[in-house]
This record gives structure tokens, sequence and C-alpha cells, in this order.
């Protein structure tokens, strides 16, 4: 339990995760029912990226840093735009010194009706999520092992919800873990949205990751993946992928608006690729 966001809040691989949750969150609204986000390594909330921790790596400078520089196309636009008014919110001053995490970024989209399930099993970070959220009763903070929520916590009582599952991988066989804790989670809520994050790295096992999520024969997965740059010779993050599971009918569309405007804002290196495909389902 060693991993802490604040060294990478608010980097290339966030804007990705935040830009696609914000879709998923505006898409559930367009019915009147209520539904719930349980986010299952929620972390502290809100990132301060004048704060030491931030500053020390400034991972954020090329990600959402580079964003609200960039001139953006009507269409790349809208579809940020759920995204862009929370940063906005949370900094009217411009610029970006703080950054909501993806707990306070769904909570600020959310309408009277909706709800939030965060998981968090860091003590110290449990303890300023806790704080972040008194008082709400949109919210239900709980310090668990987020892979215990997917059990515990299925299904909502809303019956409608999104399940963002975005573990630290610190140890080995998180890729498993996140194929066996979708299956586990969708023999309870079949119905559900769910969001997985996965890091792209040197020698990440990618291919066996998607070929094991293919096997779970879930009817529809949606993958999306940003690499901002070569692997050569970097041992650290140089993409990351994000399989939706039971997406929007509209989201495959809004990705290949959206991933290819993102390559060309956020790559550092001539090597930038994007792809958005069909894992299970829909082609």
């Amino acid at each position: 339990m060693n991993y802490r966001h604040i060294y990478h809040a608010g980097n290339f691989a966030d804007v990705l995760k935040h830009a696609v949750l914000a879709r998923l969150v505006r898409y559930m609204q367009n019915k009147d029912k209520a539904f719930r986000v349980l986010d299952t390594h929620a972390g502290i909330g809100l990132y301060d990226l004048s704060s030491e921790e931030a500053q020390k790596t400034g991972e954020w400078r090329d990600g959402i840093g580079r964003l609200l520089e960039a001139e953006l196309v009507p269409q790349v636009a809208e579809l940020l735009e759920p995204y862009l008014a929370a940063i906005r919110e949370l900094n009217p001053e411009g610029g970006v010194g703080l950054y909501p995490g993806s707990p306070k970024l769904a909570r600020m989209l959310f309408r009277p009706q909706d709800r939030l399930s965060a998981m968090e099993l860091h003590p110290d970070d449990f303890q300023r999520l806790h704080r972040l959220f008194e008082g709400d009763h949109h919210a239900r903070i709980t310090e668990l092992d987020g892979w215990l929520a997917l059990g515990a916590h299925l299904p909502p009582k809303e019956k409608r919800g999104i399940v963002l599952v975005d573990p630290p991988f610190e140890e080995e066989g998180e890729y498993e873990r996140l194929v066996d804790g979708l299956a586990k989670a969708w023999r309870r809520f079949p119905g559900g949205t769910y969001c997985l994050w996965y890091p792209i790295k040197k020698d990440a096992p990618i291919k066996q990751f998607h070929e094991a999520l293919h096997a779970l024969e879930i009817p529809k997965m949606l993958c999306a993946e940003l690499s901002i740059k070569s692997d050569r010779g970097f041992t650290g993050l140089t993409g990351s992928g994000l399989i939706i599971v039971n997406p929007p009918f509209t989201l495959k569309d809004e990705l290949h608006a959206l991933l290819p405007a993102l390559k060309d804002m956020l790559a550092q290196d001539r090597f930038a690729s994007q792809r958005a495909f069909w894992l299970r389902g829909e082609h």
C-alpha cells in the first residue's frame, strides 16, 4: 500500500480515465432514474497540484496542463466539456491548482438522485477522503479493500450503476486480479457498466490480459488505449487503457473522435498511439 496517487494526479492516464468516466456519467443521466458510481480504489478524492509531491514529478503538466492550453475542435470540446467544466469549477481563477480524483469528479457531475460509494484501504487516504465528503448524503465512504467491494457492494440498490476499478498495480498479478474481479462482479451485476483501468508499459502482459477478458464471454467489452511514447529503453508508464463493459452505444464513435485528439495533444514522441476496438461484441 505504498502507492500515492498525488504523484501522478492529472497525468495523461488520468485525462483518459476521467474524460471517459465523465462521458459514462452523462450517458447514465439520459434516463431520470437514479444510478450509483462504485469507485473501488478511490484515493483521496481531491489533489493539490501545487503540493510538494505533485511538483516533484510534475506529471500533470504533460496531462491536464497540456489539455487546458490546447485549441480544441468543437466536437472534441463538446465531448470533454463535463470533465473540463468540473476542473474550471474547482479553479475559478484559471489554471489547475486543484484536480478532482474519480470520486470527486463523479460527485460534481451528479444530479440530486445519483449516489456514490467510494472505497479506500490506505488509512491516511481514507481519512482524507472521508473528510472531503463529510456530511454529503449522496456519498458513502468505506475503509475497505476495493477488490472486496466487487462482491459485497453489488448490485447497488438503484440497479443501475458505473463500477470504476482503478487499482494501483503495485503487486504481481494485478492484471489477473482485474479479470477475476470483473468475472465475480459481472455475475452479481450483469447489467452494470464497468470501467477497468490498466497500465501499459514495457513487457506488460496486455495481449494475455485481453485474451483472458475475452474468455469471460461477457457480451459487450470495449477497449480504449492511449500511449504517449515509445517503451524502448523506458521501463515506466508509457500508456494506459480502459476496458468498458456494457458501454453506452455512443461511446465507440466518441472515442474515435476523442482518442486521436488526445494523442496529438499529449504525445511525448512520434511513437504515440491510440486505439479503440471491441474485445467482444459489436464490430
